[in-house]
């Protein structure tokens, strides 16, 4: 079966050391669409923080998708459609609020073009706002802020400690929230049940396509799911050991044009 979608995560995956798309790559993106084949932007990075990436290999034009917060919502590029949307209960805001202040370590949500701190500015939420090109501001009462929805809530702290942070935060809420890393030092705090592969099962109904249909490349925690769902779940050669170890095929690191190799290889037949 042929594969008909293509699924990339950014960070470490469609860019370089340097996050930057390299010209081979993004020539190897542009004639997959050409041929038509459509592309999904899967990302942990909020909306904002994946517009660029996105008009750069030129989904608006071919009508490529984006899934953004870890799935928790999903946009056709080119019209503006949201095919899927989910987020936190507010209810939770508070307790979720409070762990963060407990485990001194900071928390953030989004709000516009803005992430919103509660705990704190520390220097890999500050990472978090610089990687998305969106401003950082930190509110005195956070969880009475919130009073808008909300697709996740990510905790940001020292890697060694985070890793505690994550054990915790699954004790908790486990039962209600889907809790796991994306980077050593970010925790993410999702809807139950969201994460990548959850919403691209979403995505492939509303193309009436089966996921056997799909390859799925990424380098990060969170990319596992979407991984082992997908036809042909790709690995970076760059990625952590434990998504190598899930994936069907490891290809080329991110500043060896890995995506570039896997289009060529997979799904234009060069």
């Amino acid at each position: 079966m042929a594969y008909e979608v293509l699924v990339l995560d950014i960070d470490g995956t469609l860019t370089n050391s340097k996050k930057e798309i390299t010209p081979k790559t993004l020539d190897a993106v542009i004639r997959a669409q050409e041929e038509g084949i459509k592309v999904v932007i899967a990302s942990g990075r909020p909306t904002p923080g994946i517009t660029k990436v996105a008009k750069t290999v030129k989904l608006d034009e071919y009508g490529g998708y984006i899934l953004s917060f870890n799935g928790g919502k999903i946009i056709n590029f080119k019209t503006g459609e949201i095919i899927y949307n989910e987020t936190l209960p507010m209810e939770m805001i508070p307790a979720i609020y409070e762990e963060a202040v407990e485990n001194n370590v900071g928390i953030i949500s989004y709000e516009g073009d803005d992430a919103i701190a509660g705990n704190g500015i520390d220097e890999y939420n500050e990472l978090e706002a610089r990687i998305n090109g969106i401003g950082l501001r930190e509110v005195e009462d956070f969880p009475n802020y919130i009073k808008f929805p909300i697709n996740k809530c990510l905790l940001t702290g020292k890697p060694e400690h985070m890793a505690e942070v994550e054990e915790k935060m699954k004790g908790r809420f486990g039962n209600f929230l889907n809790i796991y890393r994306s980077e050593p030092f970010f925790v993410e705090v999702m809807p139950q049940n969201i994460d990548k592969a959850y919403s691209l099962g979403k995505l492939l109904r509303h193309l009436e396509l089966d996921r056997s249909q799909m390859i799925a490349c990424g380098d990060g925690f969170n990319d596992l799911s979407m991984i082992k769902y997908a036809g042909l779940g790709v690995a970076m050669a760059n990625a952590q050991e434990e998504v190598r170890k899930a994936a069907d095929y490891i290809t080329r690191s991110n500043d060896e044009d890995g995506i570039a190799h896997v289009i060529d290889k997979f799904m234009l037949n060069e």
